[in-house]
């Protein structure tokens, strides 16, 4: 049952004084937009709309977010929004004026059918509901009927599952909002000062550069994650203030490892000691000058990225730690088995959204662990259905046309996986191989691991354990180190060089138990890969 007027019969316009305002062919050309950067969403989406595209898909989980854009292009075009949702209806939006109070879709887009205003029609349940054959049906005679009309209309439609059907898939406008702008980070720091002073619960003393440090800190997490953080750091204390940095990081790293797909660690928080790794080393104190404005003054390029492949536990998870702590920049770790989703185009979507994160947080270090996980050698055919074929292509696109400085760090166990237009000359600055450490990386890693545990390298003859670790990888070692502690511990006897030796020999290492496997990774990157050691 509509609440408001009845709805004129096909062909009628709105009676002047109903409440809707009544369409104006004038309209357009007396309204004047607000003026906004042209790259700027709100720009993007007004131009959508005043190019009569029948239909968007926003995809964003910020609802809220999405329904601010939508009313501010709407008042910059002069035409009213509309808003339908499986609990209320339709209403006006900026009222309480209710179109019609039917919760189902397909009566919902009969009714936009028939108001015949220019006006934009945001449905926020429908992409549900769209695997209904009548309610597809509806949405395409709304789409036909506005395409074949001379005044503005677009259905809007809000959130991020499930894909579209097929019917609909190139007729709808995809609309990816991104993430928030240093202006909405600003405004929304400016929301929670004003709200949480007016009401008294705490004060805040923040100069400009110090709200310019919490924008930037903000960056990478959505709107009402940013407001929630803020007014937790004021309400813990009772003060908002630039020492409350260090917990908004703290609070944003929990956020960004909440949906499962990042872990985010600070530049400060990125402890790593690597044993080995000469040449890596080397090559990185040559690769940071790219980042340099002296650099960019010779129109050099930024550093892209580095492969790493090579022997299991030798390393690699901890020289992608490494690069980030040398060059001071925040580490997002990616676990690429993370990225499949059981809906379609939610896999893509997920690494989109990482990129972009990615993207937000810079200059940072994106590292994805095991990437074979996600892009193995494979085809349209396989049984994935061609998506990790789909994540490649998303990430080569990236990899290709970023602008902003993401150092991306790519580590694979397996590299018969990898697909060669991964690996073709280019795609990452260089390509490493990690081996079984030498005699004198395994004393390095020894002296390490005893140091981490409390020990005193100098205290003991490690000559011979050295010798005894040959083809032992690094966690091996680490192992072994672990291992004598422990016996040590339980036995109640001091820790000597013949209980380290002990358990060494107890240990079969993966260069004994795959010996072809480690012969045939050698033998590939033979001549294709730079050693690590250097």
């Amino acid at each position: 049952m509509r609440a408001g007027p009845s709805i004129p019969p096909p062909g009628a316009v709105w009676p002047e004084g109903a409440g809707y305002p009544v369409a104006d062919p004038m309209m357009q050309a007396r309204t004047v937009p607000a003026a906004a950067p042209p790259t700027s969403p709100s720009h993007e989406l007004r131009t959508l709309v005043s190019s009569y595209h029948s239909a968007i898909a926003i995809e964003s989980d910020e609802e809220e977010r999405a329904l601010a854009l939508v009313d501010g292009v709407g008042h910059d075009l002069g035409m009213p929004v509309f808003d339908w949702t499986l609990t209320r209806g339709m209403v006006r939006r900026g009222s309480d004026q209710v179109m019609y109070k039917s919760t189902d879709p397909a009566a919902a887009l009969a009714g936009v059918l028939e108001m015949k205003l220019e006006a934009i029609y945001v449905l926020r349940d429908l992409r549900e509901k769209l695997d209904d054959a009548g309610v597809s049906r509806a949405l395409r005679d709304v789409m036909d009927q506005f395409d074949a009309s001379t005044q503005r209309a677009t259905v809007v439609l809000l959130g991020t599952r499930p894909e579209l059907p097929p019917e609909l898939h190139d007729r709808i406008v995809a609309f990816p909002l991104g993430l928030p702008s240093e202006q909405e980070y600003r405004a929304t720091l400016t929301a929670v000062a004003t709200s949480v002073t007016a009401s008294g619960v705490a004060q805040v003393s923040l100069s400009a550069d110090d709200e310019a440090e919490l924008v930037k800190a903000l960056r990478g997490l959505t709107l009402n994650q940013a407001r929630q953080i803020l007014a937790r750091c004021a309400l813990d204390d009772g003060v908002l203030h630039i020492s409350d940095l260090p917990r908004l990081i703290e609070r944003k790293t929990r956020e960004l490892g909440t949906g499962g797909l990042l872990e985010y660690f600070p530049p400060d928080d990125n402890a790593a000691t690597l044993g080995g790794f000469d040449g890596l080393h080397r090559w990185l104190e040559r690769a940071r000058v790219g980042f340099t404005p002296e650099a960019r003054a010779l129109n050099l390029p930024q550093p892209k990225g580095v492969l790493l492949t090579g022997v299991q536990g030798c390393g690699k998870s901890l020289a992608a730690k490494a690069i980030a702590r040398a060059w001071g920049m925040p580490l997002l770790r990616l676990d690429a088995g993370s990225l499949y989703d059981k809906y379609i185009g939610e896999s893509e979507r997920n690494l989109r959204r990482v990129l972009e994160i990615a993207g937000s947080l810079s200059p940072s270090v994106l590292w994805i662990d095991e990437i074979e996980k996600a892009i193995a050698t494979g085809s349209g055919d396989g049984p994935d259905g061609g998506l990790s074929q789909r994540l490649l292509g998303t990430l080569l696109t990236w990899m290709a046309e970023r602008k902003d400085p993401v150092f991306l760090v790519a580590t694979a166990n397996d590299i018969f996986r990898l697909p060669p237009e991964l690996m073709r000359k280019g795609r990452f600055d260089e390509l490493f191989f990690v081996d079984l450490p030498n005699a004198a990386e395994r004393a390095q890693i020894i002296g390490i691991h005893l140091q981490m545990r409390k020990q005193d390298p100098r205290r003991l003859d490690l000559s011979g354990l050295v010798a005894a670790t040959a083809g032992f990888s690094g966690a091996e070692l680490e192992q072994v180190v672990v291992g004598t502690l422990l016996g040590s511990l339980h036995s109640g006897t001091p820790v000597t060089g013949d209980a380290f030796l002990a358990e060494a020999a107890a240990t079969v290492p993966l260069s004994t138990s795959r010996a072809e496997d480690i012969s045939r990774l050698r033998a590939l990157a033979a001549g294709r890969f730079v050693p690590v050691a250097g």
